[in-house]
């Protein structure tokens, strides 16, 4: 029985992470006019500690070579990380590629907001679905660029055998 409750309760905690994840990672990609656009009239009523202002840094990039190869540095990147905390005392964090400092606060006001049982189902209709959504639309864009310009190389075999 309470093995059962155990599993069940690691479950939920499991998806709670993952969704997080899910929301952080698209309000970090998406276009931060956009972000700022659909979320101001849901942000500005809300409260919010600053924990770490919104600073600008920089990492280095690793890759592998076709994705299993030796580690090697590829170059490094700046970003911009911001903490925040709500008054219902949910943390929320941002880091953001480049140097968009609003983009890296409003994306930890509202992963602080989306952390709120209340408030998560309203900001995730009109912020992070129409963000997806965008996402995505540039994504086949780019895909449909690309396809565009493929290249099929193929080989003649003359029959001499």
């Amino acid at each position: 029985m309470e093995q059962a409750s155990i599993k069940e309760r690691n479950n939920t905690v499991n998806d709670q992470l993952s969704n997080r994840q899910h929301w952080m990672s698209t309000m970090a990609k998406s276009c931060s006019q956009l972000l700022h656009a659909l979320s101001d009239n849901l942000i500005d009523e809300s409260q919010f500690e600053t924990i770490r202002a919104p600073e600008i840094g920089l990492t280095q990039v690793r890759a592998r070579m076709g994705g299993t190869g030796s580690p090697f540095n590829l170059g490094d990147m700046t970003i911009t990380r911001c903490v925040v905390r709500s008054t219902a005392g949910h943390y929320g964090y941002s880091y953001i590629a480049g140097r968009d400092k609003a983009h890296a606060l409003r994306a930890a006001q509202l992963d602080a907001v989306l952390q709120t049982d209340s408030n998560s189902t309203l900001i995730n209709e009109q912020v992070v679905r129409p963000l997806e959504n965008q996402l995505q639309h540039l994504q086949q864009q780019k895909t449909a660029e690309t396809s565009a310009t493929k290249v099929n190389f193929f080989t003649l075999v003359r029959g001499e055998d």
